[in-house]
């Protein structure tokens, strides 16, 4: 699953690109073509695992993420970046919040972008649909209840995300790529002396995100741009100069995993301790998928514990010794911090 990164030119988009992915990937800028990179998802409780159970590696969950070209304002490009929009999962939206920024117009402007865009494309789906329903096809049928209350919504100047759907429903937004109905993260990219998001532009940011049932993230993508070219010893001494815990992408990137509906889950022993990113409420053989397709084809059962365990009793013995290891099979629906031993027979 991808997380694309949008917003008008001149944000600072390919900026908190560069600094999620580490300055790993070598970024085209101004270019009408997406950047893509997989970004380290930092985990506060991978971390303390290690305090635990020593391993010789130690390996993060990671995120996929596309630097998709900014949003101009008409023009003949803006039906090419639309369509780079329509084919990832969830939208992470930069508005500025630095020097001039005037992030009420700004995601007035991109809201009104993709409404008018997914008004364009449903008008013509519904035109289809319809023609196909007349003669009992019931799929068809249920594309035109569907692309109808869209089209309703979006007539309204709402996205289509404010609509109530079912999986089905989701499906079929999703295949004609209804970008107002993807899930949407708000980032104030505030300047490197409005770190805290104080300022009236970046509270707005929150403000709106909030109003509309939205979450929201304060970065300078300057300064995390800067953090990340530096190493483990320097990154901490530059945090604590500034009364910072951890880098701004570190909560980013863990809610751009929420927004995916993704959540976490560990293996550990010796050799490794690793966290896996599987969306949520997934069945057991399904996460044990994600290792290998031997695990989840052989799959047996699931030996875990969640990690709130292993940090009160201290180890896997006193776990098992308190009663608290389980042993789950194929019905069960992973929880978000289970630390899992799979077994399986190929």
């Amino acid at each position: 699953m991808e997380c694309g990164i949008i917003g008008l030119q001149g944000v600072g988009k390919t900026t908190l690109f560069t600094a999620l992915t580490a300055h790993s990937v070598a970024v085209q800028i101004g270019s009408m073509k997406p950047n893509m990179g997989i970004a380290p998802i930092p985990d506060p409780r991978l971390a303390k695992i290690t305090e635990f159970i020593v391993a010789q590696k130690v390996i993060p969950a990671t995120l996929q993420v596309v630097d998709l070209p900014g949003v101009p304002s008409g023009g003949s490009n803006l039906n090419a970046v639309l369509a780079h929009i329509r084919n990832v999962d969830a939208l992470c939206h930069v508005v500025k919040c630095f020097d001039d920024g005037n992030p009420e117009s700004d995601i007035d402007s991109m809201n009104s972008e993709l409404i008018v865009a997914d008004m364009v494309v449903v008008e013509g789906a519904i035109d289809k649909a319809e023609r196909t329903a007349k003669h009992g096809d019931k799929e068809s049928q249920k594309r035109v209840d569907v692309l109808s209350r869209v089209n309703a919504l979006l007539e309204e100047e709402k996205p289509a995300r404010e609509g109530e759907w079912d999986e089905s429903d989701r499906a079929i937004l999703k295949s004609y790529g209804i970008m107002t109905a993807k899930p949407m993260l708000y980032v104030a990219n505030v300047s490197e002396d409005d770190v805290s998001g104080d300022s009236n532009a970046a509270n707005y940011v929150t403000s709106y995100a909030q109003k509309n049932g939205g979450e929201s993230v304060v970065v300078c993508a300057t300064l995390e741009s800067e953090i990340s070219e530096l190493d483990k010893n320097d990154q901490s001494d530059m945090l604590e100069s500034m009364g910072l815990v951890e880098p701004a992408v570190g909560p980013l990137a863990r809610a751009l995993n929420t927004l995916l509906g993704l959540s976490t889950f560990y293996t550990a022993g010796e050799k490794e301790v690793r966290a896996w990113p599987i969306p949520k409420e997934a069945p057991a053989p399904q996460a044990a998928g994600v290792i290998h397709s031997d695990i989840e084809r052989g799959f047996i059962r699931a030996e875990c514990y969640h990690v709130d365990d292993l940090f009160s009793l201290s180890s896997e013995k006193a776990i098992k010794e308190a009663g608290k290891l389980r042993s789950e099979g194929k019905n069960y629906t992973m929880q978000d911090g289970d630390v899992v031993n799979f077994l399986f027979n190929v």
